[in-house]
């Protein structure tokens, strides 16, 4: 039985997702917009509600393409607002945030900015091993994810705290936190 970090359940998207995705590097733009979106939705709830609900926000959200996207009225955050409550997180300042986080991303480019580039930057374009024994000692966030939350919001995104950047630098593989225990961490990964 492969030994996992302690904050997978046993339900298989979420061993999946801890398996495949969380701790491996991401570099392509739209990929990261779309998983920086996710996790502002993550604030006060269990990432896994969110990764339960992920199909949804694909469909509500035109599959992340920030160019749909920011062109969403108030109409459409009251449509979004009336789906069924299992399809997405019906918070207003939540759905609103990732139009402004399309809005934001699209300025970006029109500044010839590149997005993951600019993403990386906060770790020196490589990811960040860390070496953790146990859940306790991982950070809630650390000094680049605050950086990282500073220059975001100066940028105009929206539900991107400290908390939030870190979460979203584990996911991506900016840093990799899976626990020395952990068959992904790569002291424990064969070549």
């Amino acid at each position: 039985m492969l030994k996992r970090c302690g904050w997978v359940n046993d339900d298989p998207r979420y061993q999946a997702y801890h398996d495949n995705e969380w701790g491996v590097p991401e570099y392509d733009s739209r990929a990261l917009f779309e998983k920086l979106c996710l996790d502002g939705q993550q604030a006060g709830l269990s990432w896994f509600t969110i990764l339960c609900k992920i199909p949804n926000y694909r469909i509500a959200f035109a599959n992340f393409s920030p160019e749909l996207i920011a062109t969403f009225s108030e109409q459409d955050v009251e449509r979004l607002m009336l789906m069924p409550e299992a399809g997405i997180v019906r918070n207003r300042l939540k759905i609103r945030s990732i139009i402004t986080n399309a809005r934001a991303y699209l300025q970006m480019q029109q500044e010839d900015i590149n997005f993951s580039e600019w993403l990386w930057q906060f770790v020196d374009g490589s990811p960040v091993i860390n070496h953790w024994p146990s859940l306790h000692d991982v950070p809630t966030y650390t000094s680049e994810s605050h950086a990282m939350a500073k220059a975001l919001k100066k940028r105009g995104f929206s539900f991107v705290g400290d908390t939030i950047c870190y979460a979203f630098m584990q996911a991506t593989g900016m840093v990799n936190d899976h626990l020395l225990s952990c068959y992904r961490h790569p002291s424990n990964v064969s070549s």
